[in-house]
Order: structure tokens, then sequence, then C-alpha cells
């Protein structure tokens, strides 16, 4: 994980030294497992990222210590001792590319498709995810819904508590960038 944290690290260092780029001002992160017995809801402020727009790469990651919210601390340790395994894999991130050609010198709205790798509980996946893009001003609003099935990511549901814990998590995403 460590091998991880520090590819994201380069990676946000190389987009860091391009000129123009957007990182994020403000964001949230959402997450809901809506199983037959239990609602868990998940949020966290402290998402990170960059987007190049000379060649519309990106890098997002977020820490999975800094998930607050849940129904009980008990809820909330578990999610990290025994499902997100934190102290082994301490980064969810997202990388890649926007498919589609955006003017960012131009005010508008796009509905864009983000093609990438997404890496949660140490596996990589390749994901494209749409994502709704409005730029007014220099600042660029980002909003984005998808699903996270658990077994892509290798993260197992004891059948104890199947019935408690959805297979797929509904992630919601929202941040504002600001170009520097």
């Amino acid at each position: 994980m460590k091998t991880l944290t520090l590819i994201f690290c380069l990676t946000l260092s190389f987009f860091l030294h391009s000129q123009d780029k957007f990182t994020i001002k403000d964001g949230e992160i959402d997450f809901t497992s809506n199983a037959k017995l239990e609602l868990i809801k998940g949020q966290s402020k402290k998402l990170q990222g960059v987007i190049n727009p000379v060649n519309n790469q990106f890098a997002f990651l977020v820490k999975v210590l800094s998930f607050e919210g849940f129904n009980s601390k008990l809820q909330k340790d578990h999610f990290n001792e025994k499902y997100m395994e934190s102290d082994k894999f301490y980064d969810a991130t997202f990388t890649g590319k926007i498919v589609e050609t955006i003017d960012f010198s131009k005010d508008g709205e796009y509905d864009v498709h983000a093609a990438g790798s997404l890496t949660i509980h140490g596996k990589k996946q390749p994901r494209t995810i749409l994502a709704k893009i409005k730029l007014e001003k220099g600042v660029l609003k980002v909003n984005s819904t998808f699903t996270v099935p658990l077994a892509d990511h290798g993260i197992k549901i004891p059948e104890i508590v199947s019935a408690k814990i959805a297979t797929e998590i509904y992630v919601e995403i929202r941040f504002m960038m600001t170009q520097k």
C-alpha cells in the first residue's frame, strides 16, 4: 500500500508542476450500503485531487480513515478493521483521464466519462465513471454517482452479516476545484 501512496504522490507532484491545473478546494465523498437489514452511511470531506486541463489527466485520493458518520462507533471500527483493513490499505484512489475534449478556458457544462483505475482495498480495477462538470469563472464543479461492487476489490462479507452489508456500495462525489 505504501507503494500505491508513493505512486499517487509522484503522479500528483507531476500534475502540480503543470501549468493551470485544477485542485480540489472543497469536496465530499459519500457512500451508502443499503442492505436488507441495515442502512450504513459514511462521508469524508478529505478528498484530494487534481485535473490537468492540458492533457485531461486526473488523480484523486481519499484516506479511508477519514470517513465519518456510521450508525455507531462499533460500525465504524468494523468498517476500518474488518472490511476496509485501513491499517494495510490507507487510501482509495482513482487515476486516469477524462475521455471527452473539454475547453477549460470557457464556461460550460459537460457530461464526461472519466476512464482510469479505481483502487480500493489494495485492488486496482479499470473503471469508466460518468460525471457532470460545470465550469464557471475559473471554478470547476464536479458531481458523480456510481456503484462499487465489493467483490471487485476483494472485500469479503461474512455470511453471518450478509443481510446487513450490501454487496454493491453506492458512492456520490461532489467537489469544487480552482485553477492554480
